[in-house]
């Protein structure tokens, strides 16, 4: 029997009506394209990462294809990366013509295991690209001795991270280059886009260049292309929403912080032992809990197709999962990675599920969803 409660969403975006009429007003203007919003947002965000310069695309994966050619990595060179991730994060490597090498990931965090990190280098080794699942950072101290160790560039797939932090620092405001996404499910969202964080303004400035096909202008006719770019700019219409979203940030990672602390209280300190189910670490200091995942036990009773469909059918609640190993698709099968590579890679990506995690979320959606769950794996 399906219940009678309406659904509820894994995910969903929360959209003011003061955003809603500044897309309007941004609509009436005539100027819909790249404009003043985008400027202003830039400028922002800028302000927000300590002054660092800051661009904005038209996605969060063409961010990290231009970090890697501003950084000079192509042909020949190794770049090293998580095989738990979107697949943008492995496919902008090929990309860019160099080759993606996989290290497995830490059983607790979820994120990639630094000690398989240092244990890939090799003397092709060019940049590591760490994920921050769910808006948990990896150890930011040690993943930038390793990087100064070994002379690497690190591009932050930090997607997930916006307002996530380390030692009081937010993710964005140090580091290398730092690459955020505003896709829909997002803790703040654009529609689609994304962001690039860079060093100084030289690289900014090459950033714009990649960005737009390349074009550099001068004067009020000079035009001249010196880099084979694309068209990854964002819209004035896009930005618009941002601004309305950003405004919010400090809000929004509040009240998801608290409703991950009520995810915890809810499951309660007997959970795990009875389900055999894993819950994520607990990160309140750092994680901006854009995602809240379980791991489902490895020999439970069903399969993880068969809890989403119960968490559908009986509860009426959306899940999703984040996410199937990279590694194991078929173009990167075809490039030799096999399965047994990466086994802890491998068990996560086989039975991990994200929950309702969401802005508009109260505690009473969070106490619907762990009964759902608990009923479904403890009998």
């Amino acid at each position: 029997m399906t219940s009678a409660l309406p659904f509820l969403p894994f995910s969903k975006p929360t959209i003011d009506e003061a955003t809603i009429a500044a897309v309007s007003d941004v609509l009436r203007s005539g100027w819909i394209t790249s404009g003043p919003k985008v400027a202003a947002f830039e400028a922002q965000m800028s302000e927000y990462f300590g002054g660092r310069p800051v661009r904005t695309f038209n996605s969060g994966t063409c961010t990290m294809e231009i970090a890697l050619r501003i950084a000079g990595i192509g042909a020949g060179d190794e770049v090293i990366t998580t095989s738990i991730s979107w697949v943008a994060t492995a496919n902008v490597i090929i990309e860019v013509g160099a080759t993606p090498v996989f290290a497995d990931i830490d059983p607790v965090t979820r994120n990639i295991d630094l000690d398989k990190v240092e244990a890939a280098i090799t003397p092709r080794t060019k940049a590591i690209i760490p994920v921050y699942l769910s808006g948990l950072p990896v150890d930011m101290d040690r993943l930038y001795a390793i990087a100064k160790k070994h002379n690497l560039r690190v591009i932050e797939d930090a997607a997930q991270a916006f307002g996530s932090e380390w030692n009081g620092k937010r993710i964005g405001s140090f580091g290398d280059f730092v690459s955020f996404s505003f896709q829909a499910n997002k803790n703040i969202t654009t529609g689609e886009g994304g962001a690039l964080v860079l060093n100084n303004l030289e690289e900014a400035r090459l950033a714009e260049k990649y960005r737009l096909q390349g074009v550099t202008r001068s004067g009020v006719d000079g035009i001249d292309v010196d880099v084979l770019g694309g068209k990854y700019n964002m819209s004035d219409i896009m930005a618009a929403i941002g601004l309305g979203q950003f405004a919010n940030i400090d809000n929004i990672t509040a009240h998801r912080r608290n409703l991950a602390r009520h995810y915890y209280q809810a499951f309660g300190p007997e959970f795990e032992a009875q389900s055999g189910a894993q819950l994520p670490l607990q990160a309140f200091e750092t994680s901006n809990y854009h995602l809240f995942q379980i791991v489902l036990p490895d020999h439970g009773p069903s399969t993880r197709a068969d809890f989403m469909r119960a968490m559908q059918e009986r509860f009426n609640i959306g899940t999703g999962y984040h996410y199937a190993p990279i590694h194991l698709f078929t173009l990167y099968r075809e490039r030799g990675f096999k399965e047994g590579m990466f086994p802890v890679s491998e068990k996560i990506g086989r039975l991990t599920v994200t929950l309702p995690m969401f802005y508009a979320m109260t505690t009473a959606d969070v106490d619907r969803a762990v009964a759902a769950v608990k009923t479904i794996l403890i009998k």
